[in-house]
């Protein structure tokens, strides 16, 4: 492990020792992060990354995936699957809720871990930096959901398709199974979080994430047609839009069909 995460280390450095991250990134923090969920990504929920092949080097990606879990885990996890097990790491940069960077020591400590505020100018800036993005289409929403509703895929906002066209980038869609089974009986209480101003409540039969093993499918990159604008009709983008949509919902089922289970992992 020492070794990967000295490879790690220097891909920061090489990035940012000389031009700092105007966001508020920090190499040690980084490292520091990853070296503290590395045991629970790889022992606890066993997490496992298909489609490495996917991911090529050099290429700033927006990486757009299904939210799961009730609590952002699977964006943490993302993040982790591709700083550590991707032959030439990537530092992916989730873009979050201004709920979450608003929040005194959370906010500080997601910026440093490379999490920016999921605006517009953000965004684009990120992407002309050559830095590769993580969004998740579904917003809350995803992971705002009831039991009966896991897995099922919320409607994606045409933002991150406007925002694609605008930088050229590669869209690279993704699916997470396995972080449902986190908090597996779940009931959210909506009225108290919209009184609260808060984006979601969820009340679970257990407080702490269960050790469901997790699988992360990486599917074929998407690019955009050149002739298409930022500005177009949003007509001309719902094809698109459901084509990753749909592309998602793939990856998930067949995740879904080969999903193992925490029973699985407790057999001897």
């Amino acid at each position: 492990m020492l070794n990967l995460f000295e490879s790690i280390n220097s891909v920061l450095e090489k990035r940012y020792a000389v031009n700092p991250d105007p966001w508020g990134l920090e190499p040690k923090r980084v490292i520091a992060d990853l070296k503290f969920i590395w045991p629970f990504y790889h022992y606890y929920f066993d997490v496992h990354l298909h489609g490495k092949e996917q991911v090529k080097a050099d290429i700033p990606y927006m990486v757009i995936s299904n939210h799961t879990g009730q609590i952002p885990i699977d964006g943490m996890l993302i993040c982790t699957a591709f700083a550590t097990e991707l032959e030439n790491p990537r530092i992916l940069r989730p873009l979050v809720e201004r709920f979450l960077t608003s929040l005194p020591f959370l906010g500080r400590w997601s910026s440093e871990g490379g999490a920016v505020l999921g605006d517009r100018n953000n965004c684009l800036n990120l992407l002309k930096r050559g830095e590769s993005v993580l969004i998740f289409p579904e917003g809350v929403k995803g992971i705002a959901k009831n039991t009966k509703d896991f897995y099922k895929l919320q409607r994606f906002t045409r933002g991150f398709l406007r925002l694609a066209l605008a930088s050229g980038a590669e869209i690279l869609p993704i699916a997470v199974v396995g972080a449902e089974e986190f908090f597996p009986y779940v009931m959210q209480l909506k009225k108290i979080a919209k009184f609260l101003k808060i984006p979601a409540l969820p009340l679970s039969a257990n407080l702490f994430p269960l050790p469901s093993p997790v699988d992360i499918y990486i599917g074929e990159p998407y690019s955009l047609p050149k002739e298409l604008s930022a500005e177009a009709l949003d007509e001309e983008l719902d094809p698109h839009l459901i084509l990753l949509e749909k592309k998602i919902h793939e990856l998930t089922e067949y995740g879904l069909k080969n999903k193992r289970t925490i029973l699985q992992r407790l057999k001897p």
